[in-house]
């Protein structure tokens, strides 16, 4: 799922339960328009965000990404439980 963001021509890219290189490919084709995408992932996807932006970074873009910046949170869902969140910023650079 993609929302846009309209902080520094930023895009927000949430991971799924889908297969993580699946998901690369989308991020990497929302990267071709946008210089930087944010990768968000929450609970039990967080690992998933993690290994898509080392994809992005370490194989599909080497040399031409980095990792920006890395957040680190948690929010109350509605039933009370805390819920892990990840949001990693990678950057195109030339």
């Amino acid at each position: 799922m993609q929302e846009s963001s309209n902080k520094f021509n930023e895009t927000l890219f949430l991971v799924n339960n889908e297969p993580v290189m699946k998901t690369a490919l989308e991020v990497l084709s929302k990267l071709e328009n946008t210089s930087e995408i944010r990768i968000k992932g929450k609970g039990e996807n967080c690992p998933a965000a993690v290994a898509v932006a080392n994809i992005i970074t370490e194989n599909m873009l080497k040399g031409k990404s980095k990792t920006g910046k890395i957040i680190v949170d948690s929010e109350i869902d509605d039933t009370g439980y805390m819920i892990s969140i990840i949001e990693i910023v990678i950057k195109k650079i030339n």
